[in-house]
């Protein structure tokens, strides 16, 4: 052991570390998607004899039966648990797996293991829906089937799924905050101030309106009130402003010449490779929070950010928006979204 060079020793280990949780995920992913093949076999089989042979409502008790006599050791065959293997079958008719050795698995970047049944390049179609549906769980799917009916929308939380790991929970609480209507919705200027190879991914990373149901807003609610419950329910707030925010403090101090000045809230985006300045207001848009902000953003950037990383972008969020007015006021700032934010 202390033969082994420290700088060596700890790459290997974070090599083995890796290739350790790739494995883990792949077999987590494996299991995942035999389950969902004998279900998906097994609603397919029920829709292909009630089409072709008339079988009617009652075959599936009597399937419940005796495939729970047969296979006792397995749970899954109730009959409200085989009614979703069946619209799950007809909901994904094209379903199948594709697999490939495990050293052809990849993994997208170090924020989550992607793992696929082939090479995403050599996925087209059907196949590549199929394999998105291999890396979420039967119970998110009879969470979909139950609560979203377009195809389109089923997609964009099976996608922001696999891509967050949501919990079945916050699941339910993005598909009911109607998340597919809310996600780049926001009033920017992005097109103009934010570099054109992450202009797309800014715009999906903010919503309009935020939904900041788990804080208690009181009509006698001032900035700094909602500051503090926004601080007291961190957790809660980075789960609403999604995928690689993470958050670096409040009241944030910054001095020019002999003034000292302090930001709500500032949070970096590692996707996006930006620092991301919250300023809060109550109540409707004015043209001087817009300055404001702008100034924070120039304090940022001049003070804090590296060379490494992008532009700061800008957030104010407040309730019921001119729109007209903050189009306007926009011309001439870098980076702003102004959002809204009492729902």
């Amino acid at each position: 052991m202390n033969s082994i060079k420290t700088n060596s020793y700890a790459e290997v280990l974070c090599d083995l570390k890796k290739k350790i949780q790739i494995t883990r995920h792949n077999s987590l992913i494996t299991v995942n998607q035999h389950l969902l093949s004998v279900y998906w076999e097994t609603g397919d089989t029920i829709l292909r004899h009630q089409n072709e042979q008339g079988w009617g409502a009652k075959v599936i008790d009597r399937l419940s039966t005796d495939l729970r006599q047969e296979f006792p050791e397995m749970k899954g065959f109730s009959v409200r648990n085989i009614k979703y293997m069946r619209a799950f079958a007809k909901a994904y008719p094209d379903f199948s797996i594709v697999q490939v050795p495990l050293a052809q698995l990849q993994h997208a970047d170090f924020e989550r293991i992607e793992i696929v049944q082939a090479p995403p390049a050599q996925l087209k179609g059907k196949h590549k829906f199929s394999s998105l549906l291999a890396q979420i769980s039967w119970y998110h799917h009879i969470l979909i089937l139950d609560r979203i009916k377009d195809m389109e929308t089923r997609e964009f939380y099976i996608i922001k799924t696999i891509q967050n790991g949501w919990s079945c929970n916050v699941l339910s609480t993005q598909i009911e905050s109607k998340l597919h209507l809310r996600e780049g919705q926001a009033i920017s200027n992005f097109d103009s101030t934010v570099p054109s190879e992450i202009s797309d991914l800014a715009r999906e990373t903010f919503k309009n309106p935020y939904f900041l149901d788990f804080i208690d807003v009181r009509k006698d609610f001032q900035e700094r009130d909602l500051e503090k419950a926004l601080i007291q329910n961190l957790k809660q707030f980075l789960l609403e402003l999604g995928r690689g925010f993470a958050f670096v403090g409040n009241q944030v101090r910054f001095q020019v010449e002999n003034d000292e000045f302090f930001l709500d809230l500032l949070f970096f985006n590692f996707s996006m490779n930006c620092f991301v300045v919250f300023e809060l207001k109550i109540g409707d848009f004015k043209p001087e929070f817009a300055g404001k902000l702008n100034f924070y953003i120039s304090c940022i950037d001049n003070q804090l950010k590296g060379k490494e990383h992008k532009p700061t972008i800008g957030v104010l969020l407040c309730k019921t928006p001119n729109k007209t007015v903050i189009k306007y006021t926009l011309q001439k700032l870098v980076s702003l979204w102004v959002l809204q934010n009492m729902n």
